[in-house]
């Protein structure tokens, strides 16, 4: 339903090439420059700039590629609309969602969601929870999954379901393994934190704070920008480290880190559903929504089994 010279236009723009976009559209390059030249004509303006090898947007270029993605989102929104009425979701559905929601619960909503919509093409983005949020009230996706609390008073937040951050160290360290230390005894080991910005660090920093400790007190030994690279240094010994239940289960399973309980500490949160204030919105990003929804009211995914996960570490080891 979209023009096509203006599909083309809008290639060569985000590739910066007319090779990589006739690639990417599995167009021969002479088609590729054809079809721009027949649209600059039409236009009455150079699109692009294309001295010295390179291929730049030039100021009329970059004013018609506004109108070109407005027109690329209301050509889908059409096409899914007249889908709908037919009882069919079609078209394109931008996630994005935080590290912990992207590396381990949005693989399994996304199976369920498929198979009941088989015809969306999903794009899936993953950052912390300020860059999600960013993301959305930027229109760069049409929904978000955020771990943390959104700062932002322009999005709309639905409540999925709960998690919880537990303390892991390496399965050597001094600590035992049933018996819950003191908060206290937080000050005394190197910690591995998240990056600021991520709603993990900020539920971690609340949590302690409402139990009584001073963060200036803590030996934060290093800050890490993902859920894995906290997981590898603890088992290699650096720290400890707060991460999701979610995130664990295959490192208790192997006996390669062991959870800790904090007398006092309550580092709970709730992964959140982000879109636009307004309506809820249609075609495939609607029907995200309300499967979302569906699935944390059936208490579904499943219930983060990190305890599990220990007794069964524990039967392995016997």
């Amino acid at each position: 339903m979209e023009n096509f010279r203006l599909k083309v236009f809008r290639a060569v723009a985000a590739e910066c090439s007319f090779r990589r976009a006739a690639e990417r559209l599995h167009l021969s390059q002479p088609a590729v420059s054809q079809q721009i030249r027949a649209l600059e004509e039409e236009a009455g303006a150079k699109l692009f700039d294309r001295g010295k090898g390179r291929v730049r947007l030039t100021e009329a270029g970059t004013i018609l590629l506004h109108y070109a993605h407005r027109g690329a989102r209301l050509a889908e929104e059409a096409l899914a609309a007249l889908e709908e009425a037919r009882g069919e979701t079609v078209g394109e559905l931008r996630i994005g969602a935080s590290m912990t929601v992207t590396q381990y619960v949005l693989p399994h909503m996304l199976r369920g969601f498929l198979q009941q919509h088989p015809r969306v093409r999903l794009a899936v983005r993953s950052g912390n929870t300020e860059q999600i949020v960013a993301a959305l009230t930027g229109g760069e996706i049409d929904l978000g999954i955020i771990e943390g609390p959104a700062s932002s008073r322009d999005v709309f937040r639905q409540r999925l379901f709960a998690d919880r951050l537990v303390l892991i160290v390496g399965r050597r360290y001094p600590w035992p393994e049933k018996t819950p230390v003191p908060v206290q005894a937080l000050t005394e080991v190197p910690l591995l934190m998240r990056e600021h910005g991520s709603g993990s660090r900020r539920v971690v920093e609340l949590a302690l704070r409402r139990a009584g400790l001073r963060l200036r007190d803590l030996r934060i030994a290093m800050d890490l920008d993902s859920i894995v690279a906290i997981i590898s240094a603890v088992e290699a010994g650096l720290g400890a480290g707060f991460v999701s239940e979610w995130a664990v289960r295959k490192e208790l399973r192997l006996g390669t880190i062991r959870v800790i309980p904090v007398e006092g500490l309550d580092a709970s949160r709730d992964f959140t559903l982000i879109r636009a204030i307004g309506p809820a919105p249609p075609g495939p990003a609607g029907a995200f929504e309300r499967f979302a929804l569906a699935e944390a009211q059936s208490a579904r995914p499943l219930q983060p089994p990190a305890q599990r996960a220990i007794r069964h570490s524990r039967q392995l080891k016997r």
